[in-house]
């Protein structure tokens, strides 16, 4: 059966919010997800990740100050309880994205769809003929090309893991490998990341990215560098991961093995072809409008298009430009200047704006502040060993251009920063700034 509406959105995820929007002005809308309503970020990413994160965090500042006065140095996490209490917090959200959005009058409806015209999807025996159709369909897990990879558990499935093993290997080594094993690690979990490449977290400042695999191995986690995993196999009810290492061969036993090796759009089962809709490695091929360059009358956000970095405040950003861009005409373009991002190890890993390679590829003229913050009393006193900062500013303009931070609350001071490369605000501006004190903030006027 046809129907009709003015926006059709494919996924229901952070950009999907455009629904709303759209809805609120006027719009017939109809969403479709073959998933759970409520996308990646609510319910198999950053959302659930940061509730066992905050545990890790609970657990690692108490044996942190276990010398201190805190009697906590064998602390450790009750896995089960706290995936109750995740399931308690995330699990409501799909019922409650239904209903708000049934409330609304916006059509929902749960199948796979594809592409059969220009702007018309099928879903099940449904046809979806839209005025305009938004494709915000989130990712999954980038297929890998060695034998057994099917046997690697996925973020989502690790999310829902009842029990931890013992010993758990992680599959590349980007933000999830980090942040899953030091969350596993404050659980009692031997834990191994094994990466290709000869440094990890390859967006992330080198130096800082240095001091992060020192700290991860320091409480026990092992970090297996120029790595290239060739395949893994089933072996007396454990797993074996077979790689290779500068030309030796290298075997690494675990329990349970997880898929860290980064994701892609969720784009394969769309047949963009029969809609023609041009898409790249990256995602959907788009304007700055995040309007299709093939089918001016299909837009794609998030992580589906082929712009910006993948993180939740690009796809949030996405959904406010698309709101706009459908509500009222291509006005108003993407910008993704001052976008910061945090890798939730412990201690975290945050950056913003340009690090000093890409600096410097961009013939930009600067000077860089860089210290070991170790020592530092904001470091002392919360019992960590390992933090700081790298912060470049731009010649002539004073501007802050890039920061990169290692230690407690860098994922929050981070944002400061980003507020800084976003509204081009003066590093001496931050240094003459009147921070509460003692803070981790407060250290912001010693890092310019």
């Amino acid at each position: 059966m046809d129907r009709h509406f003015d926006l059709v959105v494919v996924g229901t995820g952070v950009t999907s919010a455009v629904a709303s929007r759209c809805r609120e002005a006027g719009f017939t809308v109809a969403v479709v997800d073959s998933r759970p309503f409520g996308g990646t970020c609510a319910l198999r990413g950053c959302v659930p990740k940061k509730i066992l994160v905050s545990a890790a965090e609970a657990v690692h500042s108490a044996r942190g100050l276990a010398a201190t006065g805190v009697p906590a140095g064998t602390l450790t996490i009750d896995w089960p309880a706290l995936m109750r209490f995740k399931h308690a917090l995330v699990d409501p959200t799909t019922e409650r994205t239904d209903q708000t959005w049934a409330r609304m009058g916006i059509e929902r409806f749960h199948g796979r769809a594809r592409f059969v015209g220009p702007t018309t999807l099928a879903v099940g025996d449904e046809r979806l003929i839209g005025r305009r159709v938004l494709i915000a369909a989130g990712s999954v897990p980038a297929p890998l090309g060695f034998p057994g990879a099917e046997r690697l558990t996925t973020t989502d499935a690790f999310l829902d893991l009842d029990r931890l093993p013992p010993e758990m290997i992680f599959v590349g080594g980007g933000y999830v490998a980090f942040e899953f094993a030091h969350v596993v690690a404050r659980a009692g979990v031997r834990a191994t990341i094994v990466h290709r490449g000869a440094r990890p977290l390859e967006a992330f400042d080198p130096d800082l990215v240095d001091a992060l695999v020192e700290r991860s191995r320091a409480i026990g986690i092992r970090v297996e560098l120029e790595t290239e995993v060739q395949g893994v196999e089933a072996a007396g009810g454990r797993l074996v991961v077979r790689g290779s290492r500068r030309g030796e061969e290298r075997r690494l036993e675990a329990d349970v093995a997880v898929h860290s090796a980064g994701r892609v759009p969720e784009l394969d089962d769309l047949d963009l072809e029969a809609g023609g809709v041009k898409r790249e490695k990256h995602g959907v091929s788009v304007n700055e409008y995040l309007q299709s360059v093939s089918n001016p009358a299909v837009y794609a956000g998030g992580d589906a298009a082929a712009v910006g970095p993948k993180l939740t405040p690009k796809a949030d950003h996405d959904a406010s430009v698309l709101a706009t861009n459908l509500l009222e005409g291509n006005r108003r373009a993407v910008s993704y200047d001052g976008i910061a991002s945090a890798v939730f190890s412990l201690p975290p890993l945050a950056a913003v704006g340009l690090t000093e390679a890409a600096a410097r590829a961009a013939g930009r003229k600067f000077r860089t502040s860089h210290q070991d913050t170790s020592g530092w009393f904001n470091t002392r006193r919360v019992g960590e060993t390992v933090s700081g900062f790298k912060v470049l500013v731009e010649e002539g303009t004073g501007r802050v251009i890039g920061a990169h931070l290692l230690g407690p609350h860098a994922d929050e001071v981070i944002n400061l920063f980003a507020l800084a490369v976003r509204w081009r605000i003066p590093a001496e501006e931050l240094r003459q700034a009147l921070y509460a004190y003692p803070t981790h903030g407060s250290d912001v006027r010693f890092m310019v």
